[in-house]
């Protein structure tokens, strides 16, 4: 996720380690809301399971005001026997449960639906839960951020951060990835797109549905389903990689030029990080408010007037494009498997975009990160070290979207950089991807990995630099200094 300012508006495994022991409730116990231990987002996720796939059905009406009828599908391997299952779920109406074709009982406890099928499932085996239900488009009980996104001619999704369970039921943790189909039912007149290939479209009686399919595990909160009156472009990028943008139809020749762009920024970015982790991949413009750019899997979410209203010159703009694009490889290849993790996902995605704009337009890295450096202090004091961000607020899904993950992580990339040199630093980013590509990966296993790939013990630096309250002296540049604090 990129938050752009136009306006003022603007350790699977350890968890579930962690967090089994409360999933053994007895049966008679009163249902309660769990989640995988998440230091952020307590009640996120949900232990005691993995889930393989998910198909998810919509059913469009053809306006923003009614609900979408909706399916949801999960398969899932047990990883501990279960009496009853938490999904993520709320802001939706459940009208009926299956567990394995057999109706299943079902309440809710916080943001759980918590189902209770007929017999105990046992550890290591396969379930498969279908849940009919609504999806509301319309804004959640306390204007909560997220979810689905009204436009000005249908919607789309911005799921980031703990936001998916308001769409369709699911285990709402990145570090649990699963594969998707996702079927859309729209009126004639209006387009769906989402995540992955098309796989398949059915034409009857005045309706469409659209059939689509990932190739490669995806984390809930980077799903993406658009509906509009759209129009979907299809071009060629390196080796013959299909990319499609999907835009509002009225707008397709005015924005062209930027689109054309994306094959080549595809391509520089492979020159960097090796080939393109998934099957397609596209800019999705849609004519909404977010105050923010988003990077849902193969098919990234860009406001329309960041294109046409911003006033932006175009290599920020180019910059912007590939900061979502970058997040391909890093937050959705590999995801973070804590949202402590986050600072992997956004200070990489800001580190290329930076160092596109250095080669490209020629706005230095070094002075960015000089003046990232002047603030970091004042970053962690507002929103915690990179690796330890504060707790956001109730309701707040962007809270932990500030700069300390964004310029502030990237401004640890560059101090990495300049303290192993550009040759390993280079090597590390190339390994990263690749070891961890399709999975999710932690701020440890960065730091082991690190010090493999440059041969050094960097326990210390990554210590103060990850961690510490106060931001550690820049290698090789002793004259930066912090910002003095405002009286």
């Amino acid at each position: 996720m990129l938050l752009t300012l136009r306006t003022p508006r603007r350790l699977k495994a350890a968890l579930l380690a962690s967090a089994v022991s409360v999933c053994l409730v007895a049966a008679g116990a009163p249902p309660t809301p769990l989640g995988v231990g998440d230091r952020l987002f307590p009640h996120l996720g949900n232990p005691g399971y993995d889930v393989a796939s998910y198909d998810l059905s919509f059913s469009y009406p053809g306006t923003n005001d009614k609900p979408l009828q909706a399916v949801t599908t999960i398969s899932a391997w047990t990883t501990t026997a279960l009496d009853r299952v938490n999904l993520d779920f709320t802001h939706g109406k459940v009208k009926s449960v299956q567990v394995n074709g057999e109706k299943a009982a079902f309440s809710n406890a916080g943001e759980d639906l918590v189902v209770t099928p007929g017999q105990r499932l046992p550890a290591g085996s396969w379930m498969r839960i279908t849940v009919r239900h609504t999806s509301d488009p319309r804004p959640a009980a306390g204007g909560r951020d997220g979810g689905w996104v009204r436009t000005a001619d249908g919607l789309v999704m911005a799921n980031q951060a703990d936001v998916a369970h308001l769409v369709f039921p699911c285990n709402d943790h990145p570090s649990d990835k699963a594969m998707f189909t996702i079927r859309v039912t729209a009126p004639d007149g209006h387009t769906a797109v989402a995540n992955g290939m098309q796989t398949d479209v059915d034409h009857a009686r005045g309706a469409t549905t659209w059939t689509y399919r990932t190739r490669h595990p995806m984390a809930t909160e980077l799903a993406q389903v658009a509906i509009g009156r759209s129009t979907v472009l299809h071009r060629t990028g390196p080796h013959g990689l299909p990319v499609r943008d999907v835009v509002p139809t009225k707008d397709r020749k005015r924005l062209e030029p930027w689109l054309k762009k994306t094959p080549g920024q595809i391509k520089w970015m492979e020159s960097k990080l090796g080939s393109y982790p998934f099957e397609t991949y596209g800019l999705l413009i849609a004519e909404a408010d977010t105050g923010f750019e988003l990077e849902t899997q193969t098919l990234s979410l860009f406001e329309r007037d960041l294109f046409v209203e911003s006033g932006f010159p175009a290599w920020f703009v180019d910059s912007i494009m590939v900061h979502e694009l970058a997040h391909q490889w890093f937050g959705n290849s590999v995801s973070p498997r804590t949202w402590s993790d986050l600072w992997l996902s956004e200070g990489h995605a800001t580190w290329y975009e930076a160092l596109y704009a250095e080669e490209k337009a020629d706005k230095a890295m070094r002075t960015r990160m000089k003046a990232a450096y002047a603030n970091s202090d004042r970053w962690r004091a507002a929103g915690g070290p990179p690796a330890a961000p504060k707790v956001p607020g109730p309701g707040q899904k962007i809270g932990i979207f500030r700069p300390n993950v964004y310029d502030g992580a990237a401004l640890i990339l560059y101090a990495l950089r300049e303290k192993i040199g550009r040759p390993a630093f280079e090597r590390l980013e190339r390994a990263w991807v690749r070891e961890h590509q399709d999975g999710a990966a932690t701020t440890a296993e960065f730091v082991r990995l690190a010090a493999e790939v440059s041969g050094r013990d960097l326990g210390g630096f990554f210590q103060g630099w990850l961690y510490g309250k106060k931001t550690p002296p820049m290698p090789g540049h002793p004259d930066w200094k912090q910002k003095a604090a405002d009286k």
